[in-house]
């Protein structure tokens, strides 16, 4: 017989699935919105409706681990795992913010690079994480983590020349330095992705 006063068993993996899945999709709406320029206001909207909804599975996630008494990982490693992957969202929304803030409509070079590397680390954390489910394949999770490290070094390059290209073209102090901050704001997001590969790395290591 069930005994009532245990907690229902609550799936921290479905919590990870629907975030790192709106994720996603908020990163490949950032791409669309500095693709071509038009319409960023209410493409920026759209940003920060779907971090509102990572927001809400945080929430959510972290509610359930109050309640639940037995989880499948250990309670720390859920509570960092969950609140690294809400950030990546945060910072994407920021830079969005920012320029639909700015008004911003001509969109260099190193802005589309540095979202394109971020949709693909993004990409790469799902695989990691439908592998941390049941661990039959560590191999795999591993492969995932790297290549997620792997993307977050070639923002780090991508950063450092779209850094000195607009230092070495734009003359406009202002215009300086507010893509420096949308640059920066982004390339953030994909170290909050290494911090979470890390996190998967360390979950495997214990549970081998």
């Amino acid at each position: 017989m069930r005994l009532s006063f245990l907690p229902r068993e609550t799936s921290f993996f479905d919590f990870f699935d629907q975030h790192i899945a709106l994720t996603i999709t908020g990163t490949q709406e950032f791409l669309a919105l500095i693709s071509d320029g038009d319409s960023i206001e209410p493409k920026a909207k759209r940003i920060k409706a779907i971090e509102s909804e990572c927001d809400a599975v945080t929430h959510h996630c972290i509610e359930a681990l109050h309640k639940t008494f037995i989880t499948p990982l250990d309670r720390y490693d859920i509570l960092r795992l969950i609140s690294r992957m809400d950030d990546v969202m945060d910072f994407v929304e920021a830079a969005a913010e920012r320029i639909a803030l700015y008004e911003l409509k001509a969109m260099p070079p190193g802005i589309r690079q540095l979202a394109e590397v971020l949709c693909q680390a993004t990409v790469a954390l799902q695989g990691a994480l439908s592998g941390v489910r049941n661990m039959d394949n560590a191999a795999t999770v591993r492969k995932h983590c790297i290549e997620v490290n792997r993307l977050e070094n070639e923002a780090d390059s991508v950063l450092r020349n779209a850094l000195a290209e607009l230092f070495k073209n734009e003359k406009n102090p202002i215009q300086i330095m507010m893509w420096k901050e949308i640059y920066e704001t982004l390339e953030t997001a994909t170290d909050r992705c290494e911090d979470v590969a890390n996190i998967i790395e360390g979950v495997v290591l214990e549970r081998e």
